[in-house]
């Protein structure tokens, strides 16, 4: 299929603006201020409360935003693990889709603002995320939360989701009632065909992706970690019911789809749903495009359904 025409619209209007540095062309920090721009916090956007918390982990405090929904609950809790690459992205970035999604889904939506790289090196994320997942365990009547906890997350947030849900089968955390894994990056090798054919020109580019992982983890060897690369762990039994959502044109597509059928193999339960015309990052645009918008809403369905 060919762009959805409202990408194919933007990346026209990019094109006659003349060439851009890519993220992996400018320092960090102006790498995150560009992020920034392009996922702006829309305080327009409705939600019955926000609260700005700080909490314990074993590197020391972590942040996170609690999404709360109208009504009296309890409510299912989803931990919101931002995209970014594991080196950009924060709350703010994930702001939008989380305060919809909390209020669409009646959800109690907890976002962690793991640390990055280059500052805090793999595999700080993970430690991270961990100690909010349990946290969340912990914390169930505290957050208004019905017992239910899903994980989900975007790129390398969705990364961060996979991952939780092993550890937490591994290491008898909080039971993970379900994954929402969005366009997520399941494996550091890069040789897939979608690499080939969705390497350049589609927003997320090969070039940034080894930009990606040389800059959050360059132990080469510990790539393989299951806890960096979720599809190499030893088993994908066992592991909560999984939406997995690619993109036609991203780079990324082949993994998640191979992540899906590899836990479907193993018996756990994964759908897989390729978004025809969309490329890396759509949920960003779920507001504004009608072409990002249906997908959005076919996740917080499921997100309903089994949190709910």
């Amino acid at each position: 299929m060919a762009l959805a025409p409202e990408y194919q619209a933007m990346f026209d209007q990019l094109a006659e603006n003349g060439p851009a540095p890519g993220i992996s062309d400018l320092p960090v920090p102006d790498g995150r201020n560009v992020y920034r721009t392009m996922r702006p916090v829309n305080p327009e956007l409705p939600v019955h409360k926000i609260e700005d918390l700080n909490i314990d982990g074993p590197l020391g405090e972590i942040p996170v935003r609690v999404y709360h929904p109208a009504g009296d609950g309890p409510f299912g809790v989803l931990v919101y693990f931002h995209g970014g690459g594991w080196v950009i992205g924060d709350i703010d970035t994930a702001d939008s889709v989380c305060r919809e999604l909390s209020t669409l889904a009646s959800l109690v939506v907890v976002s962690v603002d793991y640390r990055l790289a280059p500052e805090h090196l793999y595999p700080a994320s993970v430690v991270d995320s961990y100690a909010a997942v349990c946290w969340v365990g912990e914390n169930q009547q505290r957050l208004n939360g019905n017992g239910k906890i899903g994980v989900a997350g975007e790129s390398a947030g969705g990364t961060i989701a996979a991952v939780m849900s092993q550890m937490a089968r591994d290491e008898n955390g909080p039971a993970i009632a379900f994954q929402c894994l969005l366009y997520p990056v399941t494996d550091a090798d890069m040789s897939r065909e979608s690499y080939a054919l969705n390497g350049s020109g589609y927003l997320l580019e090969t070039a940034t992706m080894k930009w990606f992982w040389d800059t959050y983890c360059p132990d080469e060897a510990a790539r393989k970690n299951s806890n960096a690369s979720p599809i190499q762990a030893e088993s994908l039994a066992n592991l909560a019911p999984a939406l997995i959502m690619t993109a036609e044109f991203d780079p990324l597509r082949d993994e998640g789809e191979a992540y899906g059928a590899a836990m479907n193999a193993a018996g756990s339960t994964a759908e897989v749903v390729r978004c025809a015309g969309l490329v890396h990052d759509f949920f960003s645009t779920a507001a504004v495009f009608e072409c990002s918008r249906a997908p959005f809403l076919s996740a917080v369905e499921k997100l309903k359904a089994h949190l709910n």
